[in-house]
């Protein structure tokens, strides 16, 4: 794991990586990247019939440790029968919860990669919010960890990376989670069909496709 307090040359590096990432993006990736957030922003909305914030907490909620497919399927299914089911128990507890009406903010753990989801699908006008998953990190620290752990649940850890994701959109112009989005594209459909990932997911929902989530 990279230590959670790094030198300033090695946060700069972690920028660039970041940087270069980006930049080394085909225009259909960056397309693809720029979208995926309102996209899910809209997916959110029809799940919970317009309750925006209701949706993407959901969403968010179930989204650990599951497939793209299986987060959406999931989170339909409970959102048509009242009540989620099929996860572990912390999960449905924070869905359900949620779907009772309390603020995702006050369920979901603001400050990791669960909380940022939501705040990415909720408003992809975020200025702030950033997911750092395994591929932002391998990303940012320009090495792929594989089956290794990266301590992502660390707050400290996944403050460091979010800020070089900040620090790397501030200088392209973007939003952090646009940098995010476009680099997890470009770097998941590089390493599609390894043993780091397989092929990239979509699933269909009313004649439009959602890709998988750069989470």
């Amino acid at each position: 794991m990279i230590p959670t307090k790094v030198a300033d040359t090695t946060r700069e590096g972690y920028v660039q990586n970041i940087i270069d990432a980006y930049r080394s993006a085909t225009p259909e990736q960056v397309a693809r990247g720029r979208r995926w957030y309102a996209t899910a922003h809209e997916l959110a909305a029809m799940l919970a019939d317009g309750e925006t914030r209701k949706g993407a907490g959901v969403i968010a909620a179930l989204s650990a440790n599951k497939r793209w497919s299986d987060n959406v399927r999931l989170a339909r299914g409970a959102f048509k029968i009242g009540r989620p089911s099929g996860h572990f128990r912390d999960a449905l507890r924070k869905a359900e919860r949620i779907m009772r009406g309390d603020d995702p903010e006050d369920v979901l753990p603001m400050g990791l990669k669960t909380g940022h989801f939501f705040r990415c699908i909720a408003d992809p006008s975020d200025p702030d919010a950033v997911v750092i998953d395994r591929h932002a990190h391998d990303i940012a620290v320009g090495e792929i960890y594989g089956s290794r752990e990266r301590g992502l649940t660390t707050p400290n850890r996944y403050a460091l990376l979010a800020h070089c994701y900040r620090e790397a959109a501030q200088r392209l112009g973007e939003l952090p989670s646009t940098v995010q989005a476009v680099t997890w594209v470009a770097h998941t459909e590089r390493v599609a069909n390894t043993a780091t990932r397989g092929p990239i997911e979509s699933v269909e929902i009313g004649g439009r496709t959602y890709y998988a989530p750069p989470i």
